[in-house]
């Protein structure tokens, strides 16, 4: 259950991410430094939804980290903690798909999350 204090963020995820954030394989979710996002701190939810789905998976905030790059955030994070299924130069061509030059530019943030029963 979310505590009624706790600010919620709705996030998309495609599905071989989320199945590693639902197993907690995943402790770092890559993101742009979207506007939206700008609040996001330590303590708060991620409600991750898989789009046209009712599947979701909540997490909690640990840590965000700004990057220049998704390159630097992956040197800065160790790419296990992004996708333990892919090597480092992978899962920079997978962001760089998602994300063009122009949203890179924005900036790179990293958001350690953890399953909630798996808090200390």
């Amino acid at each position: 259950m979310t505590d009624p204090t706790t600010r919620v963020h709705e996030l998309n995820l495609f599905r071989q991410y989320f199945d590693l954030v639902a197993a907690g394989a995943k402790t770092i979710e890559v993101r742009v430094k979207y506007p939206h996002l700008a609040e996001l701190a330590p303590g708060d939810t991620i409600r991750f939804h898989i789009k046209g789905t009712d599947e979701s998976c909540e997490v909690k905030v640990l840590r965000v980290a700004e990057y220049p790059t998704f390159e630097a955030l992956l040197d800065g994070e160790g790419p296990a903690r992004v996708n333990p299924a892919a090597t480092r130069d992978q899962q920079l061509t997978n962001i760089r798909t998602i994300y063009g030059p122009e949203k890179e530019a924005l900036g790179a943030l990293a958001i350690e999350i953890v399953l909630p029963q798996a808090r200390l």
